[in-house]
C-alpha cells in the first residue's frame, strides 16, 4: 500500500449489487463456471453476504474468495454453509513489524485468526505472497515452513512491475530465484502436476502437509493456458492484468443494453483478447496493484 494511500471512488463509480448480479448470471449462462469474489478485503463491502448467498443460488460449480483476511474471519461459518471451499488469502509476511511496513496496518493477528478459522472449517487454504525485493524476502523460507504442519498451498508471487506512476521498478525475484531460495532450504523438494489452466508451478516437500506454488506474474510464461477475465468494481473487463480494461460492462447496463447486446460485446471482449500479457501491455498505463486488487 503506498504511503500515501490511494484515491477512494465515488459509490455512483461502484457497480451496484443488482448490476453484479445481472453481469454474473450472463457470464454463468454463457458458460462460466466459476467465480471468484476478491479484494482486498471483500468484507470492507456492506451487505456482501447477501449478495454471496445470491450469488450462490446460481449454478456455479465453484465460487471463491481473494481476501487480505483483516474482517472476514466472523463470515468463516457462513461461508462454509454457502458451500465456499476454497480462499485465497493474501499474506506477503508473517512477521509483525514487515507486516504493518507493507500493509499500513496492524493487523497480522486478525490475517491469522482468519486462516485458523478457514482451516478449522475445512475451507482449502492457498496463501498469496508476493515477494518484494527489499520488503518480504526474509519471509520465504518462514512462509514455505507453515506447508509442514498446515494442510495449506503457499503461493509466491513475482512483483508485477508496476506500482501507478508510470515508472517501471526492477524485478530482481522471479520464479527461478524464488524456487533457488526455497530449494536452498528445502534440497527434497519435488514437482508435482499444476492443476489444468493452473497459474503456479506446484511443488511438494516431502513429509509437509502442505504446498509451494510459484506465480510467474512478471515473467508471464502461464498466459497460453489462461483462461480468466476480471471484472472491476467499476465494471470494467480487463481480459488480462497487464492492459488498461477493454470493456466497461457498468456503462452498457447503465444504458439500458438488453441482455443479448451486452453477451455480444462480451464475446468480442474477450474472442479479441491479446495472446498474452507482453502483447496486452503495448500501449497501456497501469494503475497501482493496490487499486487494481487481487
Amino acid at each position: 500500500m503506498p504511503e500515501e494511500g490511494i484515491d477512494w471512488l465515488a459509490r455512483t463509480e461502484l457497480m451496484t449489487y443488482d448490476e453484479m448480479m445481472r453481469i454474473c448470471a450472463l457470464l454463468i449462462n454463457m458458460g462460466i463456471e466459476k467465480i471468484r469474489i476478491t479484494g482486498g478485503e471483500p468484507f470492507v463491502r456492506k451487505d456482501i453476504m447477501p449478495f454471496l448467498t445470491e450469488l450462490s443460488k446460481l449454478g456455479l460449480k465453484q465460487l471463491t474468495l481473494t481476501t487480505n483476511g483483516v474482517l472476514t474471519a466472523p463470515h468463516v461459518p457462513a461461508l462454509k454453509r454457502l458451500g465456499i471451499h476454497s480462499v485465497n488469502l493474501s499474506l506477503d509476511t508473517i512477521d509483525r513489524n514487515r507486516f504493518f511496513a507493507i500493509t499500513r496496518r496492524d493487523e497480522l493477528p486478525q490475517v491469522l485468526d482468519t486462516m485458523d478459522q478457514l482451516l478449522r472449517h475445512d475451507i482449502e487454504v492457498k496463501l498469496n505472497a508476493v515477494v518484494m525485493e527489499g520488503k518480504n524476502t526474509d519471509d520465504i523460507i518462514p512462509l514455505v515452513g507453515l506447508t509442514k504442519d498446515l494442510p495449506v498451498s503457499v503461493r509466491f508471487i513475482e512483483e508485477m512491475p508496476f506500482n501507478g506512476t508510470g515508472t517501471y521498478h526492477p524485478m530482481h525475484w522471479d520464479y527461478i530465484r524464488i524456487l533457488q531460495t526455497i530449494k536452498e532450504h528445502y534440497p527434497t523438494i519435488q514437482k508435482i502436476q499444476d492443476p489444468a489452466y493452473s497459474t503456479s508451478y506446484n511443488y511438494h516437500i516431502p513429509g509437509h502437509k502442505g504446498n509451494v506454488g510459484i506465480i510467474a506474474a512478471y515473467t508471464r510464461s502461464f498466459c497460453g493456458t489462461c483462461n480468466r477475465i476480471r471484472i472491476t468494481p467499476q465494471g470494467m473487463l480487463k481480459t488480462c492484468l497487464y492492459d488498461n480494461g477493454v470493456l466497461n460492462i457498468k456503462d452498457l447496463v447503465r444504458e439500458g443494453q438488453t441482455d443479448d447486446s451486452i453477451k455480444t460485446a462480451l464475446l468480442t471482449a474477450i474472442t479479441h483478447r491479446p495472446k498474452d500479457g507482453h502483447e496486452a501491455e503495448k500501449n497501456s498505463t497501469h494503475e497501482s496493484m493496490a487499486a487494481i486488487g487481487g
